[in-house]
């Protein structure tokens, strides 16, 4: 069967039927809104927001940041831009704050535009009401205290929270509360929280009032001695160490976080990466959990899109484009929307199906010179604006498809958390600031035997959660035929509840003999493995398991997700092969492309197997719609960007 993806193409009718996203009106892309510490005229959010409506996106997200003189040096010397001091800005969460928030609220609700909220001024998690005792805490430092300095409300600082005391977010969230109150009316918002972004010298040290006493409680040991000496000398007691400090932070920050913005009648939209947290349980926690690239690299959003697969979640979104072609303001204003697609493609192919670029500085009408260093510039005058509306128009509509249904499923991956943990901090080449530890899994890779066969990572708590049915894995959206187990560690929790399911039937794949972490080790962890491969539906070799063919296979694939509606048709997201892999930095004209890719692919739907001959023209990925009667069909999803300017890679490697 030859497929050509080669038919005209018009944006505004050929969305997918019915929209599903159950938080915003359209699958179009919001941009973030940088508002700096300045006067803030209703005349200029009218402009601004009329263009964000003109060039097609669907809305906004306005963040909080220091008023521009802060870093006046600098825009000085590097972009020859002298801001001056500036007192005319309301003060924070004043009455006349209040009242400009709320106006470019009723003003994004008449245009048909959403407007989502950063909870708080810049990030991580702090406010002026923040006492000592209620900031973050490291062991063995009563001196010890992060200050947020860039905040709208500088020159006066704001203490960083102890997310590990409810006390302290209820504290923070007060003020906010009464404020945003007057400023969520009609038409329901997402309120934002940002990535965990705690200083590199508290890792390991995290520390609360009677985290201690509690530890002992639940471990039977005196965590004292090893702090004192540092855990990174004691990997079984770190991961003890880790396994509470996740309770503290899920307990005392995130299941806050979102019980308050139920109260608020909004929804939770979070970026969870970084945290010290079994990382895909805390994306499940939220409405909406959200990933972020290019400082992680795409890839990183397969955990995202599959907490919230296991979790039952509908849309994963995507901070987009941050500090794409490096940091600090790499190609700032030079970026090309050739780039901007093939970074959009490699986080379809990872799940996420909506996207929030960042991102666009307030700049009053008549002027474009105010930016964000850690962004693109997307705003009136920038190097994208006369390509705005039809990458938009094509990430609305890629966006829609991934909406439907949900994810495909077939194989279920343990993920490596507890080999992550016993690990420690990543190796320096690979750390960045806010980048430390090897529990943040930002570079985990699904196994390359699985590749065709559209892996979902599945950890300790889905584990848990799940049952079996007809031999089948299921948890949340998701059911899996086989569990594929490559990992060094295997928490004793996990291996009972896998024991469990390979007696019902469920074929697992485990590669090797794992080892039990943390400092007090059970008998039962060895009895349970030896009864565990003593199964004939488990095995060393995923091939002995598998009774069909992988959803995909080709001599060389490229990236891609599968998301299965209601009726069950599949719709298949195949990346442009420039998008394969992405590492941080990408380069500028990095998605150059002159010729076209041919790709023959074979697709096994439904005990059926099509032969495919597909053309990858430049820049284009392609989407196809899989039939439960085996046929397919393309879908058009053509845009063709202009090609891009390739710029010298040395200029790339600008790093935290």
């Amino acid at each position: 069967m030859i497929l050509s993806v080669s038919l005209t193409f018009s944006f505004n009718n050929e969305l997918p039927k019915d929209p599903v996203n159950p938080f915003y009106s359209n699958s179009k892309p919001l941009v973030r809104w940088f508002w700096f510490a300045t006067r803030i005229d209703k005349d200029d959010i009218r402009y601004q927001l009329d263009w964000v409506k003109k060039n097609n996106f669907g809305g906004v997200e306005i963040a909080w940041l220091y008023p521009l003189h802060r870093y006046r040096e600098w825009f000085i010397k590097d972009y020859n831009r002298n801001y001056p001091i500036d007192t005319s800005a309301s003060k924070w969460l004043s009455k006349e704050w209040i009242e400009v928030v709320a106006f470019a609220k009723q003003y994004s609700d008449s245009l048909g535009l959403a407007c989502d909220f950063t909870y708080g001024t810049a990030w991580p998690t702090a406010g002026p009401n923040i006492e000592k005792k209620y900031g973050t805490q490291i062991y063995g430092d009563t001196s010890f205290e992060q200050l947020l300095t860039f905040s709208w409300s500088w020159p006066e600082n704001m203490r960083v929270i102890n997310h590990l005391d409810s006390n302290a977010f209820k504290i923070y969230s007060l003020p906010l509360e009464n404020a945003f109150k007057d400023c969520l009316s009609k038409k329901k918002s997402s309120l934002f929280m940002d990535s965990w972004e705690i200083k590199l010298n508290a890792k390991n040290k995290i520390w609360t009032p009677g985290f201690d006493s509690t530890f002992f409680i639940n471990f039977g040991y005196d965590i004292k001695p090893y702090m004192n000496i540092g855990l990174d000398s004691f990997p079984d007691v770190r991961y003890d160490y880790m396994l509470l400090l996740d309770e503290y932070v899920t307990k005392g920050f995130y299941l806050p976080f979102v019980e308050k913005c139920k109260e608020l009648d909004s929804w939770s939209r979070v970026q969870c990466l970084g945290s010290p947290t079994d990382v895909m349980t805390a994306y499940s926690l939220v409405d909406i959990p959200e990933s972020e690239a290019m400082l992680n690299d795409p890839n990183y959003s397969r955990i995202v899109s599959s907490s919230a697969c296991l979790s039952s979640k509908k849309i994963v979104s995507s901070e987009s484009f941050t500090c794409m072609y490096g940091f600090p303001a790499t190609y700032l204003r030079q970026e090309q929307t050739a780039d901007l697609k093939m970074v959009a493609d490699a986080l379809f192919s990872n799940g996420i199906n909506m996207h929030v670029y960042i991102g666009m500085p307030f700049n009053p009408a008549g002027s474009d010179t105010i930016d964000f260093f850690a962004s693109c510039y997307i705003g009136p005058g920038g190097s994208l604006t006369e390509e705005l509306p039809q990458l938009n128009s094509y990430v609305e509509k890629v966006s829609g498809y991934m909406q439907l249904g949900k994810s495909y499923t077939d194989v279920a991956v343990y993920i490596p958390y507890e080999d992550a943990v016993m690990k420690g901090a990543l190796p320096k080449e690979k750390q960045r600031v806010w980048v430390w530890g090897e529990y943040e899994l930002r570079y985990a890779q699904t196994p390359n035997e699985l590749e065709g066969y559209h892996p979902i990572w599945i950890n300790r708590h889905f584990i848990e959660k799940s049952e079996i049915k007809n031999k089948q894995l299921v948890v949340g959206d998701a059911r899996f035929n086989v569990l594929y187990i490559d990992v060094d560690y295997l928490d004793l929790r996990s291996l009972r509840k896998i024991v469990d399911h390979a007696t019902k039937g469920l074929k697992i794949c485990i590669k090797k003999q794992p080892m039990q972490p943390g400092l007090n080790k059970s008998p039962e962890f060895s009895q349970l493995y030896n009864t565990l491969i003593q199964f004939k539906n488990v095995s060393f070799d995923f091939n002995q398991l598998v009774d069909h063919p992988p959803l995909v296979s080709a001599d060389r694939l490229p990236q891609y997700w599968c998301r299965e509606d209601e009726l069950g048709n599949k719709y298949l997201f195949l990346a442009q092969w420039s998008s394969k892999n992405l590492v941080y930095p990408v380069y500028s004209g990095q998605s150059f492309m002159k010729t076209s890719q041919n790709l023959n692919l074979s697709i096994y739907s439904n005990g059926k197997q099509k032969n495919l001959k597909l053309k990858f023209k430049p820049y284009q990925s392609i989407l196809l719609k899989i039939t439960p009667e085996g046929k397919v069909k393309p879908i058009d999803i053509s845009y063709y960007p202009k090609d891009p300017i390739i710029r010298p890679r040395e200029k790339q490697r600008m790093n935290f």
